[in-house]
């Protein structure tokens, strides 16, 4: 409940390809309180969906095309092949860069000029939430502290795998904290480094 609260906040949610293949998710809001939220606070019942995949080979049987609860945005290259763009421009709009990467400024800057969107719920995975947080497109991060122990010294964290460092370190500030049975929620303000005056 507490992941489906943090993503009806957003005007879009945002997932990788990766991820979204992992989990195969609809992305929608289950419980209609939330919906009812949202269009009391004038936003649609269920926020965009957006993917991001620098290859595109993305497979128009996921679930998230299944349903038409909210528009289904991808960003990709224009290395996406042919036959995958023909499919799934049926089922959502696609914006192909030119780059070899997703430029992930430039997709924010898209979402909000041609689809109104000023708040995004990014739901990972660990590569997507390091290359937005490397780019300095995080303003807050939620993290649930849960009972259960697993990893190792390939375990994935929050940015990938535990030996490869972020180039620089993110600071962060605590601004909300909430205790529910044994899982703990934490809310963090990214703190933006300085910049020097010249």
């Amino acid at each position: 409940m507490h992941l489906f609260r943090q993503r009806s906040l957003g005007d879009a949610v945002l997932i990788g390809h990766t991820t979204l293949k992992q989990d195969n998710v609809r992305l929608g809001l289950p419980e209609a309180d939330l919906r009812e939220a949202r269009i009391a606070r004038g936003q649609t019942p269920y926020p965009i969906r957006v993917i991001v995949s620098n290859e595109g080979k993305i497979d128009y049987r996921l679930k998230i095309f299944q349903s038409d609860i909210s528009p289904v945005i991808i960003f990709s290259t224009r290395r996406m092949p042919k036959k995958f763009q023909t499919a799934l421009r049926e089922k959502a709009i696609l914006h192909l860069c030119k780059l070899r990467d997703v430029d992930l400024a430039e997709m924010m800057h898209t979402l909000r000029n041609q689809y109104k969107v000023r708040t995004v719920a990014c739901e990972g995975g660990p590569t997507l939430f390091r290359s937005l947080l490397e780019h300095g497109l995080v303003d807050q991060l939620n993290l649930t502290i849960a009972p259960y122990m697993f990893g190792g010294a390939r375990a994935p964290t929050l940015t990938g795998l535990s030996k490869e460092f972020l180039p620089a370190s993110v600071h962060c500030s605590l601004i909300d904290m909430r205790v529910i049975g044994d899982e703990c929620f934490l809310a963090y303000r990214i703190k933006r480094p300085r910049r020097r005056s010249s």
